[in-house]
């Protein structure tokens, strides 16, 4: 066990219903405690989707503590200082964020919205698992990073590389 503290990660998206919140599930799962993730929305929608909580527990992994929030809770006093920050949505990156006490090194890692498909149940629930999936296979790859050798630069890079892939 190392004593190094954790990374702290934010992923945004405009209603942090789905996307955002999947991210943050897999990152604490997959950190296994290098990393603590949070999830906010420029507007969020107040709850989050039930398909989301489905694919969540689809994967095995927790749903407890899973809510929409806004990301004014983190730039209030006493909020956790992010290292990085990461967009999941093509609205959320185009807006104005709040200035980042830390000045995380961000991304964008947009992945279609789940819950505009329209279609049956199955289709609903594939495209909810597809975009966890996708996010998942970012998540491994940001992981596999080798953060204390990487130079703000490089880090910034590599994190934009795996958001296009």
């Amino acid at each position: 066990m190392t004593d190094k503290p954790a990374y702290n990660a934010l992923f945004i998206c405009t209603g942090n219903s789905a996307r955002s919140i999947l991210a943050e599930s897999l990152l604490n799962e997959l950190g296994q405690g290098r990393f603590r993730a949070y999830s906010a929305g420029s507007h969020p929608k107040g709850e989050v989707h039930p398909l989301a909580l489905a694919t969540l527990r689809r994967l095995k992994l927790p749903t407890a503590g899973c809510r929409s929030k806004s990301w004014d809770e983190f730039v209030e006093a006493g909020a956790p200082v992010f290292d990085f920050m990461f967009t999941v949505c093509d609205k959320a990156a185009g807006e104005v964020c709040p200035l980042w006490p830390g000045k995380p090194v961000s991304a964008h890692w947009g992945v279609p919205d789940p819950v505009a498909v329209e279609g049956s149940d199955e289709e609903r629930r594939k495209a909810f698992m597809d975009t966890a999936l996708t996010l998942k296979r970012r998540i491994e790859l940001f992981l596999s990073l080798p953060l204390q050798r990487l130079d703000t630069m490089s880090l910034q890079q590599e994190l934009r590389a795996i958001g296009k892939q």
